[in-house]
């Protein structure tokens, strides 16, 4: 779709931006182990440009076996020691650590709480996604009263690397938020049943 308004970040001539705006980002997704993925790709781009993930997100998912809270929370030292030696990804211990321990977080809460992830991260926004107006996205905030009260709810329950600005990137990525800009191709569509 060469022709077509985007998002002002959408570096026009880089077609994994452009991939990941036009299919992925904004896109209402509700699927409990597919957004804890999400979250944990975005806990992995702290401090870091979301360029770096996406560039490495390929390599990422197969050695972090898709982070699937079910096999990522029995990870051993010897895990932790083969991903820090990967050049692929991002090695950060911390980053490391935070996937392994906020995956059985995840599994706690299902298991022993008998929380759907999906339903609870969705339930801050009162199940459907807020729609935004943005005319320019250099006016989007980095945070909002609803990312504050997901990151509290998460860090309560013993998540790393889900302060309130990472959880806003998540939010808009996953549909939480329709932060589209106004005359982006994908506001309409990413606005449907709201």
């Amino acid at each position: 779709m060469p022709d077509v308004s985007r998002c002002g970040w959408v570096p026009p001539h880089d077609p994994l931006y452009t991939h990941y705006h036009d299919t992925e980002w904004g896109r209402p997704n509700y699927d409990s182990k597919s957004l804890f993925s999400k979250l944990m790709q975005d806990g992995q781009q702290a401090g870091l440009a979301w360029i770096t993930i996406l560039r490495k997100r390929e390599h990422m998912l197969k050695v972090y076996d898709n982070f699937d809270p079910d096999i990522v929370a029995h990870y051993t030292d010897r895990d932790v020691e083969r991903l820090l030696t990967d050049r692929g990804i991002i090695r950060s211990r911390p980053k490391i650590n935070a996937a392994i321990g906020n995956s059985e977080c995840y599994v706690r809460m299902r298991d022993e709480e008998g929380i759907d992830f999906g339903e609870f991260l969705w339930s801050h926004v009162g199940g459907k996604p807020i729609v935004n107006r943005w005319k320019n996205f250099n006016d989007m905030p980095v945070q909002s009263p609803e990312s504050g009260a997901l990151s509290a709810n998460l860090k309560n329950r013993g998540f790393k690397f889900v302060g309130p600005v990472i959880l806003y990137a998540f939010m808009q990525a996953v549909g939480m938020v329709n932060d589209h800009e106004i005359s982006c191709h994908a506001y309409a569509d990413c606005s449907v049943n709201t």
